[in-house]
C-alpha cells in the first residue's frame, strides 16, 4: 500500500462489496489466520462483506445475528424480552470485524465501517426480504478500546452483564464487553418499538437447541418417501427436519431455507442426522428440500408438527382463535372453504387447525 502521506487517496478508494460465494473459503482462511477469534459459520441472516483498495483485500466484517439478549442495549431500546424477541430480527450484530495486515492505515476502520452502512440497509433488504433498523457490536475491553466504533459515529451504551452462551444456558464470562450500536435511520428506535408501523408478517422465530435439533427428525419418521430409492442422498426425516427447523428459525422460502442449512455447523449438522462424506456431515440442497416438501402430503406435515409443538412449544396463558376465506377454494360442493386456527399469545405457535367448507 502507498505510504502515509497518501492516507487521503487510499480512503478515497476504498471500497465495500458482499463476499462472493467463491472468495468464502479465502475470507473463512483470512479469519482464521489473522483475527483471534477465528472463523464463524454462516447461521440464519448472515452477510460477509470485504473492503479493497485497487482490487487488494485490506478488511474483513461480517454481519450476523444480534445478541439474544442484551440488558445495555434492551434499556436504550426500551422494550421488554417479551415485546423484542420476533423483532431482533431487524438488528444485526458486527460479530467479525478485521483489518488485514496491508490495510493497517490511520482511519481506514471507520472508513469500512462508514461505507458497510452506507449500503447494508438495501443489501439485507434484498437479501433477507425485511428491513434492518439497527447494528451492534461487542468489544473486548481487554483487548481493544473501541476507538474505530466511535471514529464512525457508533453509541456505547456500557458493558454487558458478563455472561456468556453456552449449551448448558448462560454463563459468566471472563470480562463484560463493551456494548456499541450504529441506528440506521433517524427513527430506528421509534420503529423498533412499534412492530405495526413495519408491517411485520409471519410468526415469531426461535432458537432451537441441541435437544430440539435432534427431536425434529424424529417427527418426520413415519412419513413414507415419495421419492425413488435409487439416487437418494439425503434421509427424508433429516430433511423434513432440516425445513422445518429453518422455518421455525425465521426462514421463508426454498433458498432461505437451503442458506439456512448451508450455515449450520458440523456439531448442527450431526445432531439433525445428516450424512457424512470424509469425515464432514452434509446438508441437503435447495433442491432436494423442494422436491421432497412439494411431494409431501400437507396433512402428514402439519400432524408431525403439532406432535412437535406439544413436547416442546411455550405455555401459552391464552389462545388466539382466528379464521379466514381460502379464496377460490370450494369442496366438491361448490362450497367455498375456510380455516379456523387457535395460536398461542405467547409462543405464536399454531396449537390446531380446522379445514371447513361449512364454518359461517
Amino acid at each position: 500500500m502507498e505510504s502515509a502521506t497518501l492516507i487521503g487517496e487510499t480512503l478515497a478508494e476504498l471500497q465495500v462489496r458482499p463476499v462472493e460465494r467463491s472468495e468464502e473459503g479465502r475470507y473463512q482462511e483470512q479469519m482464521r489466520r489473522h483475527h483471534y477469534l477465528g472463523a464463524l459459520p454462516k447461521i440464519g441472516e448472515t452477510l460477509w462483506y470485504v473492503a479493497t483498495w485497487r482490487e487488494q483485500w485490506v478488511a474483513q466484517l461480517s454481519l450476523s445475528a444480534a445478541a439474544l439478549k442484551c440488558a445495555v442495549r434492551d434499556r436504550w431500546i426500551g422494550w421488554d424480552f417479551r415485546s423484542q424477541y420476533g423483532r431482533l430480527k431487524l438488528i444485526a450484530n458486527n460479530s467479525r470485524f478485521l483489518i488485514l495486515p496491508d490495510g493497517r492505515r490511520p482511519n481506514v476502520g471507520s472508513r469500512v465501517l462508514s461505507l458497510t452502512e452506507r449500503r447494508v440497509v438495501a443489501d439485507w433488504q434484498a437479501r433477507f426480504g425485511h428491513p434492518l433498523l439497527l447494528l451492534e457490536t461487542f468489544v473486548d475491553p481487554r483487548r481493544f478500546h473501541g476507538g474505530v466504533y466511535r471514529a464512525a459515529n457508533w453509541i456505547e451504551l456500557g458493558l454487558t452483564l458478563g455472561y456468556r452462551r453456552t449449551r448448558e444456558g448462560y454463563r459468566d464470562a471472563a470480562a463484560p464487553k463493551r456494548v456499541f450500536v450504529r441506528p440506521l435511520g433517524r427513527d430506528s428506535r421509534a420503529r423498533l418499538l412499534d412492530p405495526d408501523r413495519l408491517q411485520l408478517t409471519g410468526a415469531a422465530k426461535i432458537m432451537l437447541n441441541a435437544e430440539q435439533m435432534r427431536s425434529l427428525p424424529l417427527c418426520f419418521t413415519q412419513i413414507a418417501d415419495p421419492r425413488r430409492a435409487q439416487g437418494r442422498r439425503h434421509r427424508l426425516p433429516v430433511v423434513l427436519g432440516i425445513a422445518a427447523g429453518a422455518v421455525l428459525c425465521g426462514m421463508r422460502g426454498y433458498k432461505a431455507m437451503a442458506n439456512w442449512a448451508e450455515g449450520l455447523g458440523q456439531p448442527a449438522r450431526q445432531r439433525f442426522g445428516c450424512r457424512r462424506e470424509q469425515g464432514h456431515y452434509l446438508v441437503p440442497s435447495e433442491f432436494v428440500i423442494r422436491d421432497c416438501l412439494v411431494r409431501i402430503e400437507p396433512g402428514a406435515l402439519d400432524r408431525a408438527l403439532t406432535t412437535w409443538s406439544k413436547a416442546w412449544g411455550a405455555a401459552d396463558d391464552a389462545l388466539a382463535i382466528d379464521g379466514k376465506t381460502m379464496k377460490n377454494a370450494r369442496d366438491e360442493n361448490g362450497h367455498q372453504t375456510h380455516i379456523m386456527s387457535a395460536v398461542g399469545h405467547d409462543s405464536k405457535t399454531c396449537h390446531a387447525q380446522k379445514k371447513s367448507a361449512l364454518c359461517r
